[in-house]
């Protein structure tokens, strides 16, 4: 008796065992609502699959989704390119790395007042963001528009102090990244970044005075605190995002090229 009672404890164990569900492991990743979190919503299913539930935690601004990395408050964000995290690390210490560079969405001058750059007037008001990477970004692009020059030693951290050469005249309002779509109506025109553009209704291809080449240097990367980049379940995330999937889901939204993949 007591051997088949052992016997049916054990396969009663065993079967336990066997229909045991995996452990699910949770990963909190921080995005700007478009098109990251469009993308990150994608993969979520895949995850699940894996065993890895993509909790998305939306932010609207550039600086708060890098301080609740470094604070340990989520897993990985993507929302920014790899310049602006170095020059983040920089600037406030932290300590934040490259887990995989996922898609381009290279910037472009607007206007809600004249129809090609031609028409702007001498003194016209220009708005560009005022973080560091992204207002270099924006004046470097208004130099390739043939607009501005810049010292050669400027760079990606060029600021209108580093202009040699305005013959417009341009005068600079300098607001936050997330705000220049909304100050658009008031300047002559503004050099807004690809995931505030779109959530406006603006498209590069179409309503742009000038864009950013497909070259552009400026990826947009999964992040991650250091010593993380290897973890198993950052691996799959950054694994499946660079999926045909995605790349197809890509091409599809965005065919004028106002995000393009670069894997």
């Amino acid at each position: 008796m007591k051997k088949i009672l052992s016997a049916v404890i054990a396969f009663a164990a065993v079967a336990a065992i066997a229909t045991a569900k995996p452990k699910t492991v949770t990963l909190k990743v921080g995005a700007t609502p478009e098109p990251h979190a469009e993308i990150l919503k994608l993969v979520q299913k895949e995850l699940k699959s894996q065993g890895i539930k993509l909790k998305i935690v939306e932010f609207t601004d550039y600086v708060t989704p890098n301080k609740a990395l470094e604070d340990g408050q989520i897993d990985a964000n993507y929302f920014q390119h790899l310049p602006y995290m170095e020059s983040f690390n920089k600037e406030q210490g932290t300590h934040l790395v490259n887990a995989g560079g996922i898609h381009i969405e290279p910037i472009a001058l607007y206007s809600r007042k004249i129809k090609s750059l031609n028409e702007l007037s001498d003194g016209a008001k220009i708005g560009v963001p005022n973080d560091p990477t992204n207002e270099g970004r924006a004046l470097l692009l208004l130099q390739s528009a043939g607009l501005i020059t810049l010292k050669a030693e400027a760079g990606i951290t060029a600021t209108p102090l580093d202009i040699v050469s305005n013959p417009k005249n341009l005068k600079f309002t300098e607001v936050e990244a997330a705000s220049v779509p909304r100050i658009l109506p008031d300047v002559d025109a503004a050099v807004i970044n690809g995931n505030y553009a779109i959530p406006a209704g603006l498209n590069a291809s179409k309503d742009g005075l000038f864009v950013e080449g497909a070259d552009s240097p400026y990826v947009n990367v999964v992040a991650v605190k250091a010593g993380h980049e290897n973890d198993e379940a950052i691996k799959a995330l950054v694994k499946v995002l660079k999926s045909d999937t995605v790349r197809n889901w890509i091409q599809k939204k965005y065919p004028n090229g106002d995000v393009i993949a670069v894997f």
